[in-house]
């Protein structure tokens, strides 16, 4: 399929790819059990989300994913706080050039380099700025939502409107209530309870 017939792609077939995806995360990236979250949280859902977006074809189907709910968005910028919105940032950004729609990104670094030019926000040109534009921020999980507002916060501080996140998989845990307060809509290709 050329990179003009992707644009054109009928819902039916990207409902198609997101059920392919969906079996792919289940597979490769889900676990019922009883887990410790990052958040210090006990859930019996566990994802690990590196694994679909590190193999090829779920390295497509997730920036295909992604890619067809951020172009009907007006975004300037797509980003996320590494680790987890890394992967799918640079699946996408190939991808978009690849479709003649080409999507600028960047990530936030949890903290500055503690070298060099001791950047928090990687990827943007010398002489380019995030000031003035509206962006999406992106990470492959959510549950709490604090993820997200810590790559939120650095946008914001740059002169960046954020109002918008999204990710492959909302838990459904309380990132949705969470970003609402600080002024941020969570978008999510999954839920949680798709899983159980």
């Amino acid at each position: 399929m050329t990179a003009v017939a992707k644009l054109h792609r009928t819902s039916a077939t990207a409902s198609g790819e997101e059920a392919e995806l969906f079996e792919i995360i289940k597979r490769r990236s889900f676990r019922l059990g009883k887990f410790t979250l990052s958040s210090g949280a006990e859930s019996d859902l566990y994802f690990n989300l590196k694994s679909t977006m590190m193999s090829p074809r779920g390295a497509y189907l997730s920036a295909q994913a992604f890619l067809h709910r951020i172009w009907p968005s007006g975004v300037d910028f797509v980003g996320g706080l590494e680790m987890g919105a890394v992967p799918i940032i640079g699946s996408l950004a190939a991808l978009s050039e690849q479709c003649g729609r080409p999507v600028r990104t960047f990530f936030v670094r949890k903290e500055p380099k503690k070298h060099g030019t001791k950047d928090l926000v990687e990827g943007l040109a010398l002489g380019e700025s995030l000031a003035g534009s509206r962006v999406m921020i992106l990470d492959d999980v959510a549950t709490s939502g604090g993820s997200i507002l810590k790559a939120v916060n650095p946008v914001r501080e740059a002169g960046a409107t954020v109002d918008t996140a999204m990710v492959l998989v909302d838990r459904e845990e309380g990132a949705s209530d969470f970003l609402a307060k600080h002024g941020i809509k969570l978008l999510s290709v999954f839920k949680g309870h798709e899983f159980r």
